[in-house]
């Protein structure tokens, strides 16, 4: 009778070992699904940029340097290999993009443009879609990074060698920064 109570008692371990191994496995595919759905964002984005250069190229002979780095970045994004190092590119690429659409307001026959206008709102689309990504992604990592450290998973993951997965945060300090707005100017 004891050997059969130890019996089922070992059964049981072993079950909830299966168990927690397999949601571990579940949750970091999730986790790589979510960085895709970023990646696919991010790469129809770059794949945006070169049509958008060349509307803008014609109007903005002088602002050859923004384009520039717009190109270099895009070629920079297939040599990175880290989500850190993807979330620093696409934050220099936001910023830079962010340049051309000032810059364009002083072009107003660009603004005029049907193609600037078409390519403005797809990487509007774009840039909303890459947003909901990346947070759909964070909540994905932390949801499983919070299992990593939690008992009993937490002896589970050790045991297979499972590792956190690293947030999409915002490398930019100034863009954490408070925006302050002043009406009296």
């Amino acid at each position: 009778m004891l050997w059969w109570i130890i019996l089922a008692i070992v059964v049981i371990i072993i079950i909830a070992i299966i168990a927690i191994y397999n949601s571990l496995v579940t949750m970091r595919q999730r986790v790589k699904n979510a960085w895709s759905q970023i990646d696919v964002q991010l790469q129809r984005r770059f794949d945006l940029i070169p049509n958008l250069v060349e509307t803008v190229k014609g109007y903005m002979g002088h602002e050859a340097d923004v384009l520039t780095k717009v190109t270099d970045l895009r070629s920079s994004w297939a040599n990175a290999k880290s989500v850190d190092e993807k979330a620093k590119l696409d934050n220099q690429l936001s910023e830079s993009l962010k340049t051309i659409m000032a810059v364009a307001e002083n072009y107003p026959d660009l603004k005029a443009s049907q193609n600037f206008s078409e390519l403005q709102t797809e990487l509007t689309n774009t840039e909303n879609k890459i947003s909901y990504s990346r947070q759909f992604y964070n909540d994905t990592v932390t949801r499983y990074n919070t299992k990593l450290e939690m008992f009993p998973s937490n002896v589970v993951a050790s045991v297979f060698n499972f590792k956190s997965e690293e947030l999409f945060e915002v490398a930019d300090v100034a863009a954490r920064q408070n925006v302050k707005v002043d009406f009296n100017k």
